[in-house]
């Protein structure tokens, strides 16, 4: 046993993970217990699922990692119910057991795996096909590897939950709280992207900017919540309305901006404006797709339904070549603008 605890001393400090902690410990325990197959297993409980883990085999015994059995169906649930660490006898007490009698098992030992709160998380094994006496030193050994491997694992789980929390954050303070949306900072990044990687592919970029005219008046005649739930509904719109590559967000109050890398145009560096040719019908084409998504009715609950008039909309086709992110979106700026005053002309 001491030579197995001094082992143990060297792996517990280096392991820096559930897997570089529990590979050696399978391998002394294997050691210590004289048994010829040693794995670590998950359970969810509310799947009612075990999965092998980890294994360790040296013998004719062999249990697979990635093996998933029915809970219910395993040694292991059967050890737990029974208060028994070690048995001998495997096919004379549980020989219905489908997994162990398709391994051959005869002799099994286990230890549950709980965090700090009692909850399971696993189970800590061994098993063997010929029958063996485990004694009280092997079993002291048991519990103490399934304490060490419960304390990496809630360690593991923690990790784990910050970085789903850090990433939850990080998606929204990139995300528009009211539409889900990207929100202007996201924009701005991708903008800069897809700048570098039209220069990279020389290929026009189609920059819109979407305007909803008249959302004043929403606001002042139906109230904030219908005006707020009016720009959810643009933002289904606008996004049922993309093709593939293309990008929709909220800039901020009632403007959305449209991004997408468009046709091919020679290296050389023409106004940066193109309002000619295939990416000024590139360009056309997505400004009318999107004027069309966010005309019609609008039914914003409470008996609310508003029969919209249309949004000002103006895309244009940009070279990439010399061309800065904040340029591109004033161009874009610019002809929405245009295209707001032809639309007021025309009423």
């Amino acid at each position: 046993m001491e030579p197995d605890l001094a082992q143990l001393s060297i792996a517990v400090p280096a392991a820096q993970s559930v897997e570089r902690l529990v590979r050696p410990l399978l391998r002394l325990l294997g050691n210590a217990l004289g048994l010829e197959s040693t794995y670590l297993a998950t359970v969810d409980l509310a799947a009612g699922a075990h999965l092998i883990r980890f294994s360790h085999n040296t013998g004719s015994l062999q249990v697979p990692e990635g093996l998933v059995s029915r809970w219910n169906d395993t040694l292991c649930k059967r050890a737990l119910d029974a208060g028994h660490t070690a048995v001998s006898d495997v096919p004379q007490r549980w020989g219905d057991a489908p997994t162990a009698r398709a391994l051959g098992i005869q002799t099994f030992v286990s230890e549950p795996i709980r965090g700090e709160d009692g909850a399971l998380l696993g189970t800590l094994c061994a098993a063997s096909a010929q029958s063996r006496t485990v004694g009280p030193d092997a079993e002291a050994l048991l519990k103490l590897f399934s304490g060490l491997v419960a304390s990496l694992i809630e360690r593991e789980r923690l990790v784990a939950a910050l970085h789903a929390a850090n990433a939850t954050l990080a998606d929204y303070a990139l995300r528009d709280a009211l539409t889900g949306l990207p929100n202007r900072r996201a924009l701005m990044d991708e903008l800069q992207r897809l700048l570098a990687r039209a220069q990279r592919e020389n290929r026009c970029l189609l920059v819109g900017v979407v305007d909803l005219d008249d959302f004043k008046a929403i606001n002042d005649h139906h109230g904030h919540q219908a005006g707020d739930r009016f720009l959810q509904a643009v933002a289904t719109r606008l996004l049922a309305s993309l093709r593939g590559g293309d990008l929709v967000g909220r800039l901020g109050g009632d403007e959305f901006l449209l991004l997408a890398l468009g046709p091919g145009v020679s290296p050389a560096s023409p106004p940066s404006r193109i309002d000619t040719g295939e990416p000024a019908s590139a360009a056309q084409h997505w400004a009318e797709r999107s004027a069309q998504a966010c005309l019609g009715d609008y039914d914003l609950g409470a008996g609310l339904t508003l029969a919209y008039g249309g949004a000002s909309v103006g895309v244009v086709a940009l070279h990439p070549q010399g061309l800065a992110a904040d340029a591109a979106l004033r161009e874009a700026d610019a002809r929405m603008y245009e295209v707001k005053r032809a639309r007021k002309l025309a009423r």
